[in-house]
């Protein structure tokens, strides 16, 4: 495990730097993708090479809901397991990334449209270890969660990741983790395993979302609901589509846009991923 004194020097570096990192939005599906070598799970550890190895990750997962902003303030985040009928060998799993309280402190200072708490009780949930595990598999770089307050709507999720914005500058790796596609009641458990099988409105909106995120537009994808039958069954509830919100919002003028994992699952999930930067 690693020491306070270890991580303290990754929050005591956090200055303001030539270079932002990028965000990214991942598709994080099962959580399987944690203990599996798949071409999902490879592509984020790979990913990890790619990019500027960054000073601290804030993931805002799809699985911490709550009432009111929120964001991890503890030395060292428990391992989350929050899911039921897997394998032992994924109840197994404990990530011993440390936390970081001083890079919390600063993110609450930085929320100016809500009044950010710092949380003491929640840890790493299955949205962002099964994700960092694998791009950084040492756990020594500080990882903290930023909650999805579940009483707001888009708009204000959008405009709250633009507040903090200048993580970026200071080496935070931000990542949005959820699906773009996500409806579960739907999924084919037959065809769980068989990649790039999606439904024709699973495949129109992922199509759909993608084209309008290229186009750097993001009224259509804040206001989704308004883009018809195909949206509401993509996204029947909004907890996994908001992270995707919060990476758009940390968007920069001119910035690029690539997706991986660009595949479908189970019909009614897809994996697309998005790196901005």
């Amino acid at each position: 495990m690693t020491s306070l004194s270890e991580f303290n020097k990754f929050t005591n570096e956090l200055k303001t730097e030539d270079k932002i990192m990028p965000v990214l939005f991942i598709g994080h599906g099962s959580p399987m993708n944690g203990i599996e070598d798949n071409e999902f799970s490879l592509r984020w550890a790979r990913m990890a090479k790619e990019i500027p190895t960054p000073k601290a990750v804030l993931v805002v997962s799809a699985h911490w809901l709550t009432k009111g902003t929120r964001i991890t303030a503890m030395e060292f985040p428990t391992t989350i397991h929050d899911f039921m009928g897997f394998p032992k060998e994924l109840y197994d799993v404990q990530y011993n990334a440390p936390g970081s309280p001083a890079l919390a402190k600063e993110t609450v200072s930085l929320i100016r449209s809500t009044d950010a708490v710092q949380d003491h009780d929640w840890g790493l949930d299955h949205g962002a270890w099964t994700v960092v595990k694998h791009m950084y598999p040492e756990a020594i770089i500080p990882i903290l969660q930023l909650s999805i307050d579940y009483t707001k709507g888009p708009q204000f999720h959008f405009d709250l990741a633009k507040e903090i914005f200048g993580l970026r500058k200071k080496g935070v790796l931000i990542i949005g983790s959820g699906n773009m596609v996500h409806n579960l009641k739907m999924v084919d458990w037959n065809m769980i395993n068989q990649r790039e099988f999606g439904y024709d409105w699973a495949l129109k909106m992922d199509y759909q979302f993608k084209k309008l995120i290229t186009l750097g537009d993001p009224r259509p994808l804040i206001n989704y609901e308004s883009l018809g039958n195909a949206a509401r069954l993509a996204i029947p509830t909004p907890e996994h589509y908001l992270p995707l919100l919060y990476t758009l919002g940390l968007r920069g003028t001119n910035e690029t846009v690539t997706f991986f994992n660009d595949k479908a699952v189970g019909g009614s999930i897809t994996m697309t991923s998005v790196k901005i930067g």
